[in-house]
């Protein structure tokens, strides 16, 4: 396994991506997306994971419009201070459009056989669902995404899978928008959701307030299990 940098260009300007690139290539491809921390180590941590389970993994950052190169943690109150500026000054559509740019740039990379998926965590979780009901992403998962329930009109446009971890004491989804989500869920053929039940927010994130090993370990075999599914 091995790290690179890949830039992305749009017509508003370039931003940098986090590669991590399996050992032998072209394989199926995973655009990874951030929490509002930037891409972190525990960002950079995802996609050498999922390196090493044979996947091209990139990571865009999404924040570069607003300040390139953030990378914080959720350590100290200041840096936990920093994200959620951050979040309040990101514009999510515009977001999206940089993750497509992503994922179109990744599709045509040489070390990539053409499918790619996406995956995200908290601000990332809803750009994963969002990318499931706009872009081409043959199999996208979301963790702990934070107001799908706002955009499920959309999901009339889903034309290929999409996995939800849902951690039943989420501080930032209420219960009401986790029944939506699953019913959604049940009611599509694309759709898939899964509750853990008394986990917090952000339960996979190792080193997190609120990691939960079992979980996350339930919650990583499944989402391992559907990229092999529909990535191949």
């Amino acid at each position: 396994m091995s790290n690179s940098t890949l830039t992305v260009t749009t017509a508003d300007g370039s931003f940098t991506a986090y590669v991590a690139q399996p050992a032998h290539t072209p394989v199926a491809a995973v655009v990874v997306m951030q929490e509002i921390f930037g891409v972190n180590a525990v960002m950079r941590g995802i996609c050498d994971d999922l390196a090493g389970q044979g996947f091209l993994a990139v990571c865009p950052d999404l924040f570069w419009r607003i300040e390139p190169g953030i990378d914080i943690s959720d350590k100290t109150e200041a840096e936990m201070k920093r994200a959620f500026e951050l979040y309040g000054l990101f514009k999510v559509d515009t977001g999206v459009a940089d993750a497509i740019a992503t994922l179109e740039a990744v599709k045509h990379h040489a070390l990539c056989n053409g499918k790619v998926g996406v995956l995200g965590f908290c601000l990332g979780g809803l750009l994963a669902a969002l990318m499931a009901f706009r872009s081409d992403s043959l199999a996208s998962v979301s963790y702990y995404g934070v107001g799908i329930e706002n955009v499920l009109a959309e999901a009339s446009h889903l034309k290929h899978p999409l996995l939800m971890h849902i951690a039943g004491a989420d501080q930032f989804v209420p219960p009401a928008a986790q029944d939506t989500l699953l019913a959604a869920a049940t009611a599509s053929a694309l759709m898939e959701a899964h509750r853990y039940d008394g986990e917090g927010h952000a339960f996979a994130r190792v080193g997190g307030h609120h990691y939960s090993q079992a979980a996350a370990t339930l919650a990583n075999d499944r989402t391992t299990a559907f990229f092999k599914q529909h990535l191949g």
